[in-house]
């Protein structure tokens, strides 16, 4: 996928339910210099993932700051943070943020 993303860095993480999710991505946009790429609710349960992009040290940062705020308000099921993504990995989460 070519576009604004280019050269970024991924961090991905999925909370348990949709309120958390929030709380977490309205903390990491104010931690650190990312974007929230998308946000995809799980439809079989209430929880949801979050999908930021940006530097490799602003993504870590968010990240952590993330999770730390939204733990309070439910379970992390998953986090990672892809630091160099490749052609077919942005051509997988572009998938995920069209649907």
């Amino acid at each position: 996928m070519t576009g604004k993303y280019d050269g970024m860095a991924v961090g991905v993480f999925e909370m348990d339910n949709l309120v958390a999710c929030f709380i977490g991505l309205d903390v990491a946009s104010k931690t650190a210099a990312v974007q929230i790429q998308g946000v995809e609710r799980n439809r079989l349960k209430s929880g949801a993932c979050v999908k930021m992009r940006g530097t490799v040290s602003d993504v870590k940062a968010a990240m952590d700051a993330a999770l730390a705020a939204a733990s309070a308000y439910g379970k992390v099921v998953s986090h990672t943070v892809i630091a160099s993504p490749t052609a077919d990995t942005e051509a997988a989460l572009a998938m995920t943020i069209k649907k």
